[in-house]
Parts: C-alpha cells; structure tokens; sequence
C-alpha cells in the first residue's frame, strides 16, 4: 500500500488563453459511465458566457488576419501535443462513454487524425469555396472565402472528443474563433483539450471552453448579439430547444447549422467531408478594371 495521497485535477474553464473559475464558483460532479465520480468540472454561468464571447471577438481580428498557411500549422502543432498526450485522452474518453481502453484510444487517434486533416484543408478551402466569375464587361470578377465572426459551439453530447474536435477544427481552420459549450455529462476531455491548446501555438480566445449546462448557457450564446453563427450539434436530442435557439439566433441574422442527427445521435466517425467548414463562412465578390 502506498503511503501517497492521490493528487486529484483541478479542472477549469479555457477563456482567452487563461484557466478561470467559473465566476459563479459553481461546480458540478462529474461521473463515468457506470456513475462513479470523476471530477467536479465548473458550472459556467451566463456572465461566463459573456466573457468568452469578448475574447473571442477579441482574438478574430489576428487570428482571421493571418494567412491561411500559418493557421494550418497551428493547427497541426495542436495535433502533435494531442498525440502527446494520447493517453491521457484515452483514459478520460473510456471514463466518459464506457469504452474499453483498446476503443477509447481509437475515438482518440480518429480525433487526432481529423484535427490534421482540417489542418491540410488551410490553404485549400479557397481553392473550393471562390471562384472567378464571368462578366459582360472588361472586368475581373472574383469571389472568395472569409470567415464569419465568432461562433458559438454547441459540442455533441454523446461522442466527448471525436464530436467535439469535429465541430471546433472546421470552424478555426477557416478563420474564425470559437465559444464551445462541452458536452454536459462528460465535459472532462474538452476541458483537457483546453490545457493543449494553451500550450500550442494558437492564440489566446481563439477557442474558449466552457463546461455547464447547454440548456443555461445555449440561450445566452444564440441570443448574444456579438455571435455571428451557432452549431447545434449538442443539442440533437432536444428538437424544442433546437427550435428556441434558431428563434433566439434569428434576432441579429446568425448563420445556424441545424443538427443533422437521427434520432439524435450523430456518426461522427463518417467521413466528415467539407460542410463544416463551408457552413461558416461569407463570400467577398470584387470587381475590378481590366487594364486594356
């Protein structure tokens, strides 16, 4: 028998590169699969809410602004700190879902692997998402890509880390920055997700981590007049709050991306294909002389 005391993680919130507590000093336990505790992660409140929504406003400016090649590599950075700590996500992964190890750690080397596949994406989604148009007139016409604003997140319930790395990777890539809510019953490998990407190469407030309760913090985030756009994935399984949401969202013109689920409960191991990515962002067209 050891004579050690067991040396329990503190888990916090990710908000502008720094790890807060919610500002409520609320928590809520945490269990696995068969209800045993794990953890007390923080019960974000609205405030919190509102907070991470300034940073990610805050950090859109540089983060939109740098080229497409250097986002990629950031993003790559995050996938060789995850593959570090490979482990680490494996166990919380089983904890969370109920998984054995040997399917945990394959949820986690799917994640990884998607994270670099949005990465490689970068520097091409232009080459998919503009185009150059035909005119009647001595003109060039040309259409491209840019990123929508800040964008709430809406993390799956069911999948705790490959749901949630697919539906923050598509948003980032492109430019924009993210408020995630986590999932609610196992919110504890995005709140680890948080620790990597504070110690990546991405800039504070790009993403931002809260853990709480969707139904608290779903309606502040749709409802927020500083959100350009909303993913529903967390919230599938619940159509009346899907439809309250859209309705808070319709207010200053939010792009929404509905869950596409059956019965609720999304493959996030399918192909995810480039729809994420493309779901946020707008089209600038140019017009401009031709020198005849």
């Amino acid at each position: 028998m050891s004579d050690r005391l067991s040396v329990l993680k503190t888990y916090k919130l990710y908000v502008g590169g720094k790890f807060p507590r919610s500002e409520s000093g609320r928590v809520y336990e945490v269990t696995d699969a068969k209800g045993k505790w794990l953890a007390n992660a923080p019960l974000s409140s609205r405030k919190d809410a509102r907070d991470a929504v300034v940073a990610a406003r805050k950090a859109f400016g540089g983060w939109s602004g740098a080229t497409a090649y250097n986002r990629g590599q950031i993003l790559y950075r995050v996938a060789e700190m995850l593959e570090g700590r490979r482990e680490q996500f494996a166990a919380e992964v089983a904890d969370a879902e109920g998984l054995s190890k040997a399917k945990a750690a394959a949820q986690v080397d799917a994640a990884i692997d998607r994270w670099v596949w949005y990465a490689g994406w970068s520097d091409k989604v232009a080459q998919i998402a503009g185009s150059a148009n035909p005119v009647a007139g001595p003109y060039f016409n040309l259409s491209s890509p840019e990123p929508t604003g800040v964008v709430a997140v809406l993390a799956p319930q069911e999948s705790s880390f490959l749901g949630l790395v697919s539906v923050i990777a598509p948003a980032i890539v492109t430019g924009n920055t993210v408020v995630v809510v986590t999932s609610e019953q196992s919110p504890l490998p995005a709140l680890s997700l948080g620790e990597v990407l504070a110690t990546s190469d991405l800039p504070g407030g790009v993403v931002n981590v809260l853990s709480g309760r969707v139904n608290e913090l779903g309606g502040p985030l749709a409802a927020h007049q500083d959100v350009n756009a909303i993913d529903l994935a967390g919230a599938a399984a619940d159509a009346e709050l899907v439809k309250a949401l859209e309705t808070a969202a319709a207010d200053n013109l939010k792009r929404v991306l509905r869950p596409q689920a059956v019965d609720g409960v999304a493959d996030w191991t399918a192909d995810p294909g480039t729809e994420r990515m493309l779901a946020f962002l707008e089209t600038k067209t140019v017009w401009h002389p031709m020198g005849i």
